[in-house]
């Protein structure tokens, strides 16, 4: 990868909110496998918002949320929702339009 190329990703970096549910399993591991997923794969080009809908009950209001845990990608676009615990790298990878 050129230096310009760096530069440029450096510069849009993802942009990433993840709602769960307290301290649920499939919360947890939600948690656990974005976190691994971006260290690996991103490299600390993102932005990890994590949002608990049971402290924050507006914001599932206004997102209107039918499930979670629910990862949204909000950059680069196009933006992308991705529902469950992300255990399948290969498809989260997918969704957030990256290529392994």
């Amino acid at each position: 990868m050129s230096e310009q190329a760096e530069t440029l990703d450096e510069s849009k970096p993802y942009v990433l909110r993840l709602f769960i549910t307290g301290a649920s399993l499939n919360s947890v591991r939600a948690v656990t496998n974005l976190k691994q997923i971006c260290e690996e794969h991103l490299e600390g080009n993102y932005s990890l918002e994590i949002i608990d809908v049971h402290q924050q009950r507006e914001i599932a209001q206004i997102e209107q949320l039918i499930a979670l845990p629910l990862l949204v990608k909000l950059f680069p676009l196009p933006e992308r929702r991705l529902i469950g615990d992300l255990s399948e790298t290969k498809r989260v990878l997918s969704g957030l339009g990256i290529t392994p």
